[in-house]
């Protein structure tokens, strides 16, 4: 039984401000330990309801947060910061669940702690055949294409709503609750060590009844920029059509491809504010 592991940051017990998730200080260094101890625990509770392989594609920021050496379950580790597939990187047909770790709520929430989609400097709220979504809700587009249920994620109870919203029935670890952006009510890590754990085991045992995330085909997104020359940017990619001054659309009947689409979007936005 193979599992799909997406590692974020944002979503780890503790982790409230950009210096806890972003290398190399010191603040850096200690909450990473937190986040590779999540990430374990997740394979850990995957291991005893019958996983067997596991890879693990580390996503955030640089891509190159976990110690490859540590990770449980012998799992492959894939990371680097230039990813054609992104957080999604390495998936497709041969696997069994798809795992987040550690996400984080939509640019557009109300309080989710570090929220953003994908580009915090340029968007700011992106729509799943009219649904508000957040990365992994977007992410959800490749398990689909792939034939692959999500079902676990991890962090506070903003990304636990967003993700059900996409995959009904997932399986939930809210490590803490929102207060702000930069504030939350964070488990004890040992705690929220044991909470993913058993959240993981939950899962893969009830995977028989899982499928894949529910999204009507041919889908569309909609993606808010905060000003017009973002959106301008976004057309210069095949299919994307401006709707508004500061939005775009982009649809399809492949969920790879439309997930690509956004991508692509994401890193013409990067070139323009880096």
């Amino acid at each position: 039984m193979k599992i799909f592991l997406s590692s974020d940051m944002e979503g780890t017990a503790g982790v409230v401000d950009w210096s806890q998730c972003i290398g190399p200080g010191p603040e850096y260094q200690y909450y990473r330990r937190l986040l590779q101890d999540e990430v374990n625990a997740a394979i850990d509770g995957a291991l005893a309801a019958g996983a067997t392989e596991f890879l693990v594609n580390d996503s955030h920021s640089s891509m190159q947060n976990l110690r490859p050496d540590e990770l449980h379950g012998n799992a492959r580790y894939l990371s680097g910061r230039h990813k054609p597939m992104y957080m999604m990187q390495g998936l497709d047909s041969s696997f069994d669940a798809v795992f987040f770790v550690s996400y984080h709520g939509s640019m557009a929430s109300e309080a989710s702690t570090l929220s953003h989609t994908y580009n915090p400097k340029a968007i700011s709220r992106v729509l799943l055949n009219g649904v508000e979504v957040g990365e992994s809700g977007i992410n959800c587009l490749v398990a689909l294409g792939h034939g692959v249920p999500v079902v676990l994620i991890t962090g506070d109870t903003t990304t636990a709503e967003e993700a059900a919203r996409v995959s009904p029935g997932i399986t939930t670890a809210v490590v803490k609750e929102s207060v702000t952006r930069f504030a939350a009510d964070s488990m004890h890590p040992a705690e929220a060590v044991a909470l993913i754990r058993s959240a993981a085991e939950t899962a893969v045992r009830g995977l028989a009844d899982a499928k894949p995330p529910a999204i009507e085909l041919p889908a569309t997104l909609q993606i808010d920029f905060g000003n017009g020359d973002f959106a301008e940017m976004a057309t210069w990619v095949d299919g994307v059509r401006r709707v508004g001054t500061r939005t775009v659309e982009v649809s399809g009947d492949d969920p790879v491809r439309l997930f690509r689409s956004f991508v692509t979007v994401v890193m013409l936005t990067r070139a323009i504010v880096e």
